[in-house]
């Protein structure tokens, strides 16, 4: 059910200069979706009566994002004045009239943070009944964080920043994780006494946790039980720790639910992914985007996947897919390369070096070696030989290839689209396809043979081979 007294704010509006990219930070992607894709999921896991998120750096490309996550939840502009402080006095300004819960905020580039871990916060929060509470960590190396600062009986007592601590408060190991749980009221009457009368010329958030303090107010701070779940991303290094973090959980929570993964540290697995018990996973492999694997289904070694559906039963092995579904029973690779539209029926086989796009092979039918289809509809149990081409484009438009059912085409068949194939008929080996062949026939292209005798000692004389085609003349034997 919504929980009507929980607001959450989402800060998204820094550049975020340290990526050094003309992506926003918070756009970049893990686990297959925006790392502010991952904080918004988590939002509305907690069921809040509202969203809002700030933005300002490439304000259309994130609020773009947020409706795909969060269509119509709230998004606030943040104005000209810098600071944490001043995004959420603007953000509480479009609250609905007259809230007066719970201000849950959240950064942008902390994807990590789950919610079960913000609802143990929260009711922490509202079982003291505390002005506010901040979310903390214990990092082994503290540098640059802003430490939490507890008196002689463990309580909060302040948050300093690194460049205002003395050297007993850098010892200090336990840090600000920038997460707050505000009641609604004293955040607002707080917000109004914020300035921008510091270094930095900015309105800092944190500052509303020394002027509750200094107003008789408490505060808490809350420890979480892993700093990776507070851990920011501020650049690219600190993007691949979370994304292989990220990937370690979602592997694990695999393997959990009944799924064979054989080498987690080189398997990837998107988010969107779906996998069922008994799927094996072999190593070096990248499942991306809306990938399902159903039973007893083998994927890898060195596969790439996106967007594919493969069946119960079918096998795909160093293979790179995308927007392909694969039948139960069917195999696929080594060596393939499947593009959008390849649809393989069950028991089916796209084989070594084969390349598809477009492409409907029914139930049975095999592709096995070294073959270009596209654009081609093939019906069951039929065999497409070794070195086949479609050739489907005239260098304006793109053309089919039908194929029937139980068809037998011979090696270095080249078909040449729009042409029919009909069901039991067979090609020559080295056929070039031009016009319909019906059911049942033999198309070939009839060129006789011609041999020249002793073309070799006329035209190549002195040769290892003139000299190996003398001796099979006379009868000697040739090494």
């Amino acid at each position: 059910m919504t929980d009507q007294n929980l607001a959450v704010i989402v800060l998204a509006a820094g550049q975020g200069t340290r990526m050094k990219s003309t992506l926003p930070k918070v756009l970049h992607p893990l686990a297959g979706a925006p790392m502010l894709a991952h904080v918004l999921a988590t939002a509305r896991a907690l069921d809040p009566a509202t969203v809002i998120t700030v933005v300002r750096h490439e304000r259309d490309q994130v609020a773009a994002a947020v409706e795909i996550e969060l269509p119509g939840s709230a998004i606030v502009d943040q104005d000209e004045v810098p600071g944490t402080g001043r995004a959420v006095e603007q953000a509480i300004g479009a609250l609905p009239g007259g809230f007066e819960g719970d201000v849950l905020v959240l950064n942008g580039d902390v994807p990590l943070l789950n919610a079960d871990t913000l609802l143990g916060f929260l009711g922490r929060h509202r079982d003291r009944g505390v002005a506010a509470s901040v979310l903390s960590a214990r990092f082994a190396d503290p540098n640059g964080y802003g430490r939490i600062v507890r008196d002689v009986d463990g309580a909060f007592d302040r948050i300093v920043e690194q460049k205002d601590a003395d050297d007993a408060e850098r010892l200090i190991d336990e840090v600000n994780a920038g997460v707050y749980a505000f009641g609604a009221g004293a955040l607002r009457d707080q917000l109004a006494n914020l300035t921008t009368e510091n270094a930095q010329g900015e309105k800092y958030l944190t500052d509303i946790i020394g002027l509750l303090r200094a107003a008789g107010s408490e505060v808490e701070a809350v420890p979480v039980s892993e700093p990776w779940l507070v851990a920011g991303v501020n650049d690219r290094a600190q993007l691949a720790e979370t994304a292989a973090r990220l990937n370690a959980l979602i592997v694990r929570g695999w393997q959990l639910a009944g799924v064979t993964i054989e080498d987690p540290a080189t398997t990837w697995i998107d988010l969107a992914v779906r996998l069922e018990p008994d799927a094996v996973i072999r190593p070096g492999t990248q499942l991306k985007g809306a990938t399902v694997v159903e039973t007893g289904a083998v994927v890898g070694p060195d596969t790439t996947l996106v967007d594919c559906e493969i069946g119960a039963g079918a096998e795909v092995k160093r293979t790179d897919g995308t927007l392909a579904v694969i039948g139960a029973g069917a195999s696929v690779g080594p060596f393939a390369f499947l593009r959008p539209g390849t649809v393989l029926g069950a028991d089916g086989k796209i084989g070594t070096f084969v390349e598809t796009k477009n492409a409907t092979i029914g139930r049975g039918s095999k592709v096995p070696h070294l073959s270009y289809i596209g654009d081609t509809e093939i019906g069951v149990e039929s065999n497409v030989g070794a070195g086949s081409i479609t050739a489907n484009y005239d260098g304006v438009n793109k053309h089919r290839t039908e194929i029937g059912s139980h068809v037998r085409t011979g090696s270095h068949g080249v078909f040449v689209a729009p042409v029919r194939i009909g069901d039991g008929a067979y090609t020559g080996a080295g056929t070039v396809v031009r016009k319909d062949v019906p059911p049942g026939a033999l198309a070939v292209n009839v060129a006789p043979q011609r041999n020249i005798d002793r073309w070799v000692a006329a035209n190549r004389p002195g040769t290892a081979a003139a000299e190996a085609a003398a001796r099979a003349g006379s009868g000697e034997d040739v090494d």
